[in-house]
């Protein structure tokens, strides 16, 4: 699916839910200004601000084995050193949390956040997204799939009603907010009234539980379901799908503000001259049909997240 189609069809779902619950969004934390009103921290004016790292740290997004995924990254990362000049080290996180709390910290300089965590990334943290997978076409996302597995006794959306439903994490679109939305809109169902919600952790860790038999159900992204598949991790035959969403934005990739700007153009530079071709990065995303990184902004490619979130009432708290 293509931006603009995608907007379109993902602005009507938000414009249904902004209609439900409203809440106030707290502005970017006060140590990040915006001037140019492009909904990111500026860089600092003064270069006795700016970071330039002997070792820059990346990481990706929180996954079941982070050692699968070191190896993934392995030959953009080396890309990623000849382009900017510096030593890059994968730092293999274990939740969406710690994955902010380290860059908020300043241990942390080049990242994917997933969709749903990029506001508290971009507000809480001063992260700069810049690019995003798309395939070679230039389409891209991902649907959030309400899952099950065969026998459950879970037919449809409405028997999810006494049952614990499993999520990732409150801060993931596709693993939390964006289900629940529909699930108490569309269904009347809510959260501990109507079912036992539980944190996973990671759309991994939901996916294998629901396969496993340990969830009844689960709210995932499913394009990690789909890379699981090709992995042989899961096989088809143990899910069943009872809901499928329109198109989502995919995880984002960025800087922290305060990197050094010509620095931080190196690493632009990493993600838009990657040769994809026989990498191990397009083996691993070939099933999602990911085959290169292109240019977003936060404030246009994720308005539609943004809307969603101010529908559940979330607050871009940085405390």
């Amino acid at each position: 699916m293509t931006f603009a189609a995608a907007r379109y069809q993902l602005l009507g779902m938000a414009a249904w839910l902004a209609m439900l619950v409203t809440g106030p969004l707290l502005a970017m934390d006060p140590r990040y200004t915006d001037a140019d009103g492009d909904l990111v921290a500026d860089a600092p004016t003064d270069p006795k601000d700016w970071v330039d790292p002997p070792v820059l740290v990346f990481a990706y997004t929180p996954v079941e084995d982070p050692s699968v995924y070191a190896k993934v990254w392995d030959g953009f990362l080396a890309h990623m050193e000849q382009t900017t000049g510096k030593r890059v080290q994968f730092f293999p996180v274990q939740s969406n949390a710690a994955q902010l709390e380290a860059m908020r910290a300043g241990r942390l300089h080049v990242a994917g956040f997933n969709t749903g965590s990029n506001p508290l990334a971009v507000n809480c943290a001063g992260f700069v997204p810049f690019a995003m997978m798309a395939a070679a076409d230039g389409s891209y996302g991902y649907e959030m799939e309400i899952i099950t597995y065969p026998g459950s006794g879970i037919d449809e959306i409405a028997d999810i009603a006494g049952q614990r439903l499993a999520f990732t994490a409150p801060t993931s679109n596709s693993g939390y907010k964006a289900p629940s939305a529909l699930l108490a809109a569309e269904y009347g169902l809510e959260a501990e009234r109507d079912y036992a919600p539980v944190f996973s952790g990671k759309h991994d860790n939901s996916i294998i539980g629901v396969a496993n038999r340990d969830y009844p159900a689960a709210a995932i992204a499913n394009s990690v379901m789909r890379r699981m598949m090709a992995r042989g991790v899961v096989q088809p035959e143990q899910i069943v799908s009872l809901y499928r969403s329109q198109t989502f934005p995919t995880t984002g990739y960025g800087h922290v503000y305060n990197l050094k700007p010509e620095l931080a153009d190196k690493v632009k530079e990493a993600f838009f001259t990657f040769d994809w071709e026989g990498s191990e990065l397009a083996r691993e995303f070939a099933e999602s049909g990911e085959a290169q990184f292109i240019p977003i902004t936060y404030k246009e490619h994720w308005e539609v997240v943004r809307q969603i979130d101010a529908a559940m009432g979330v607050s871009y708290d940085c405390r």
